[in-house]
């Protein structure tokens, strides 16, 4: 069973949106919103510490098992129609179980 593994860019509304729209997807049963894992070289004590250019959206990683390549290519699409809607970001990391 492929597990599909995305990194969105935006807010909290954008990454429930396509979950949601994961969710709704026939053949997908399980879509997580898995922590970063990455560690932060903020530095508190810096004078740019907490500047508008600091912030930025959000990064969420989603992971998704889809049941087969078929059900891969139709999340792939849906998903890249979705993030143009919402005018985010969104990147497929490779697995070898499924075709690009």
């Amino acid at each position: 069973m492929p597990v599909m593994r995305m990194r969105v860019t935006g807010s909290d509304h954008h990454a429930r949106a396509i979950g949601n729209l994961l969710s709704s997807i026939d053949g997908i049963e399980h879509v997580e919103e898995v922590a970063d894992l990455t560690p932060h070289m903020d530095d508190e004590d810096s004078s740019s510490a907490g500047l508008p250019d600091d912030q930025g959206p959000g990064i969420h990683e989603l992971e998704v098992d889809a049941p087969n390549d078929y059900t891969v290519q139709r999340v792939k699409s849906a998903v890249e129609a979705l993030a143009y809607d919402l005018d985010v970001l969104v990147e497929f990391e490779h697995d070898e179980d499924w075709n690009s």
